[in-house]
C-alpha cells in the first residue's frame, strides 16, 4: 500500500547467556500506516518493550529489517531518528535544568537553531498547558504533567512517527484520560503513533489496530471492532484473557 510508513520485516532477537539462550523475538512482522495509532500489547515478556526499542534504534535486531518509506533504516539511522520520536516510559529529564532549558537541549540534539526552537517551545508549551512550568524545574510536576512534558519534548523536532512506551503507567484514570486526548491529537495531526500499554480499554479506546505478542510472535493483529465482533466479546480485556487461555489449553 502506498500509505505503508513501517514495514517491519522478520525482526528477530537473542539474546545468548553463559548457561542459556533467550529467543525475545522470533520473526515479527507487520506495517504502519501513516497516521494510524498502533497498539503493542502483551503479557510481561510477550516481546513489547523489546520491540519497541529496536524500532526506536536503542538496541538492534539480531536479524531482519525495518524500511521506513521503503528503505532501510539501517542505510542512515541518523536520518530516520530525525523523524522518530520516542518517550520512555520513565521521565529522564535533566533535573538542573528548567524545563525550558530541557526543550532547548533537547531541539539542539536535533539540529533546530534557537530560533526554531524557540518557535517549537512555544508551541508546545501552549499545547500541553505547560506554559507557567517552562521557567522551573521538572521536580515542580505532577506526574501527569511529567508525562506531558516527556510527549512534548518527543515532538521538538515536528517527528512523523513517535513512540510512547506506557505513557499512563502508574497514573489516575483521570489523567490517563487526559492523555488520552493528547494521543488523540497527535493522530488528528497525522502523526503515526507506536503506543505499548498495559491497559486494554487503553488500546481499544486509542487504536486503530493492536498487535498482541505472546512468546515473541505475533498472536494477532487487527483492529478492536473486529476483534470483539470475532471473539464475540464485549471489550478487548475479554478478548485478551481469551487468547491467553488458549495458550493453556
Amino acid at each position: 500500500m502506498t500509505n505503508v510508513l513501517l514495514r517491519i520485516q522478520n525482526i528477530t532477537k537473542t539474546y545468548k547467556g553463559t548457561t542459556k539462550t533467550i529467543n525475545a523475538l522470533k520473526g515479527v512482522s507487520f506495517d504502519m500506516y501513516k497516521g494510524e495509532v498502533v497498539s503493542l500489547l502483551g503479557v510481561n515478556g510477550a516481546g513489547k518493550s523489546t520491540l519497541s526499542s529496536i524500532i526506536a534504534t536503542l538496541h538492534p535486531a539480531t536479524s531482519g529489517d525495518i524500511l521506513y518509506n521503503n528503505r532501510s533504516i539501517y542505510h542512515d539511522l541518523p536520518a530516520f531518528r530525525m523523524r522518530l520520536g520516542y518517550c520512555p516510559q520513565k521521565p529522564n529529564l535533566n533535573p538542573h535544568l528548567s524545563l525550558e532549558q530541557n526543550l532547548l537541549f533537547a531541539g539542539r540534539l536535533y539540529g533546530m537553531d534557537d530560533h526554531q526552537i524557540t518557535n517549537r517551545i512555544a508551541l508546545l508549551a501552549k499545547r500541553f498547558g505547560l506554559e507557567s512550568y517552562l521557567a522551573q524545574k521538572a521536580e515542580v510536576l505532577s506526574g501527569g504533567y511529567k508525562q506531558r512534558f516527556m510527549i512534548a519534548r518527543s515532538l521538538i523536532h515536528n517527528p512523523e512517527f513517535i513512540i510512547l512506551d506506557a505513557p499512563t503507567v502508574g497514573l489516575d484514570p483521570h489523567i490517563r484520560r487526559s492523555l488520552w486526548d493528547v494521543i488523540k491529537e497527535l493522530k488528528k495531526d497525522g502523526i503515526t503513533v507506536l503506543l505499548t500499554t498495559h491497559y486494554l480499554d487503553e488500546a481499544e479506546k486509542l487504536s486503530d489496530r493492536v498487535v498482541i505478542l505472546d512468546h515473541g510472535l505475533i498472536k494477532l493483529i487487527d483492529t478492536p471492532d473486529k476483534l470483539l465482533a470475532d471473539f464475540k466479546q464485549k471489550n478487548l480485556e475479554d478478548v485478551f484473557l481469551a487468547l491467553m487461555n488458549e495458550n493453556k489449553d
